[in-house]
């Protein structure tokens, strides 16, 4: 199997270092580079990948924004000259940070993470959403050694518990081994959104907002400082 990769850096001397040590590797091969954060976006609508290294900070569009702006995200490791952004780029589920100046050893530590997180999900099995004929839409979840339905219309909000997502529902609570990742990438984006690194909201189930956090009923949500522009823009201005 060959991944696929976009390097993104307005500094063509760190794009040359990555892809050199790309082509040292089997099974990776280079689909594009920019140093416009803008023409690789355009990029990624025409063209899917397996894995992203994008630089943190880049004139413009910085690579959190970027990262923020994607409706389908691959993998990705960020780049970066500033340690302080690492804690940022994990809020938003990267594979790795690679801190500038990037050694060979330190770069193959971040791929073998990426290749990890490949594994898992390809083990994984990512819930699928359904739509019989005559019935609301359900997913289906194990749980207690059984494959429970779940309603989406009875979804109120899903929590990340480590390896394991709650899902709290009008109905009670489900508790499944998985990653709140896929459920992110299965769930209809017109009907969930993800606001923090540990949850994600029925958007209609929102009954109270701020800049900070969220209210579903009695239960408040934070809301995380990479994910508040999603919400502003989805949840607060309707």
């Amino acid at each position: 199997m060959t991944y696929t990769c976009y390097i993104i850096d307005d500094e063509p001397i760190a794009i040359e270092i990555i892809e050199s040590y790309l082509t040292r590797l089997e099974g990776f091969a280079v689909a594009g580079t920019f140093t416009n954060p803008v023409k690789a976006f355009e990029a990624l609508q025409r063209q899917a990948v397996d894995l992203l290294f994008l630089d943190i900070q880049m004139p413009g569009l910085t690579g959190l924004e970027f990262l923020q702006s994607l409706r389908s995200k691959p993998e990705v490791i960020l780049t970066t000259a500033y340690r302080e952004f690492a804690l940022e780029g994990f809020e938003l589920d990267a594979a790795d940070y690679l801190l500038k100046p990037i050694s060979f050893d330190r770069f193959l530590k971040a791929i073998g993470k990426f290749q990890t997180r490949m594994h898992q999900a390809g083990t994984s099995v990512l819930p699928k959403i359904q739509a019989l004929e005559g019935e609301a839409h359900h997913l289906f979840v194990r749980a207690d050694r059984k494959n429970v339905k779940v309603l989406l219309d009875d979804i109120l909000y899903l929590e990340s518990l480590k390896d394991y997502v709650r899902i709290v529902t009008t109905q009670g609570k489900i508790t499944t081994k998985e990653t709140i990742t896929h459920f992110e990438e299965a769930l209809p984006k017109e009907r969930f959104l993800r606001v923090h690194r540990s949850f994600i909201v029925a958007k209609d189930k929102v009954t109270a907002h701020s800049a900070d956090g969220l209210d579903i009923g009695k239960v408040p949500i934070p809301v995380g400082r990479m994910y508040k522009l999603a919400v502003e823009k989805e949840i607060l201005r309707q």
